[in-house]
């Protein structure tokens, strides 16, 4: 496709940005639609050309990117007289990438199909400092042709790309990545406490596990922070909810166990009421901690 083609971009978050920002500086002109003022002025400065509404997104781009936060968001900006599918022309493409249920999905699919709208489903994963770097990977479902119409589009922003299916597979992949990630994370935190309690240096303790043959890039880069006791969040411990709420909803309607995560999720939940929502998600550490009486400061 020709470099030159209009990408519209909505919804300029952690995520969004970087990505979006990438677009740009492959010289694909972008329209730009986001709440969020600030971070839209960010790819304004970059060279996108902001517009008001998901409608006048559709309107000035023949393939548009979503980056939203929930079934509730997609809902809002796919959905309906003012939304994306009702106001782009026929053969244009949908691009979804955010962690949302496979129903409200498949209801985004069933109106797209109406409008004649290709719409392919394409969660991310990664976090924000990943995004920064361009390295996160793509789950993709949906028409074949389409996603390789976007495909090189997709390439500036990201490092692997995985082609599932022509429906919602990609929803379900990155539910089965995201229930690896938050169960390790879990894991993580106890072994950590184990680790503290019975005397080990928090240093020592973690350099030695980036070094050991489990120290996957994840948990690499976790440690990293978890060293500075730096909880800034690549995915908050609300978000991080959210998602597990999708993992147990979808568990349930296909007849699946998932007695771990159903326990990682109370964690998670005290964690968020013990008013840690907006940190990273890892901030489950001090929750381990806590209920093993150490201290959760800032370690010497």
């Amino acid at each position: 496709m020709s470099p030159k083609a209009t990408i519209g971009w909505i919804g300029a978050g952690r995520m969004g940005v970087p990505m979006a920002g990438f677009i740009l500086k492959a010289g694909y002109p972008l329209v730009v639609c986001s709440r969020n003022v600030a971070n839209r002025e960010k790819l304004v400065a970059q060279g996108a050309l902001p517009v008001s509404t998901p409608a006048d997104c559709a309107k000035a781009a023949g393939i548009v990117f979503a980056s939203l936060p929930d079934d509730d968001a997609l809902r809002k900006v796919a959905l309906g007289a003012d939304g994306v599918l009702a106001n782009s022309n026929r053969g244009a493409i949908f691009v979804e990438t955010s962690t949302v249920s496979a129903e409200v999905s498949a209801e985004v699919d069933r109106e797209a199909s109406r409008y004649g709208v290709a719409y392919l489903r394409m969660p991310i994963s990664g976090n924000a400092a990943s995004a920064q770097h361009g390295d996160v990977s793509v789950f993709v479902s949906g028409p074949e042709t389409a996603w390789n119409t976007v495909k090189p589009v997709v390439q500036t922003f990201s490092k692997a790309h995985s082609y599932l299916g022509n429906a919602e597979q990609a929803r379900y992949m990155k539910l089965v990545a995201n229930a690896i990630i938050v169960s390790t994370a879990q894991a993580t935190a106890e072994a950590l406490a184990l680790g503290r309690k019975a005397g080990l240096d928090w240093n020592t303790m973690l350099d030695t596990l980036a070094q050991s043959t489990i120290a996957s890039p994840w948990l690499k880069a976790k440690l990293a922070l978890l060293k500075q006791r730096d909880f800034t969040p690549t995915m908050t411990t609300r978000l991080i909810l959210k998602d597990i709420d999708l993992m147990l909803a979808a568990a349930k309607a296909n007849g699946v166990e998932m007695p771990l995560t159903a326990v990682t999720r109370e964690l998670m939940q005290t964690l968020m009421h013990q008013g840690h929502g907006e940190e990273d998600y890892m901030a489950v550490v001090k929750l381990a901690e806590e209920r093993s009486g150490l201290s959760t400061d800032k370690m010497d």
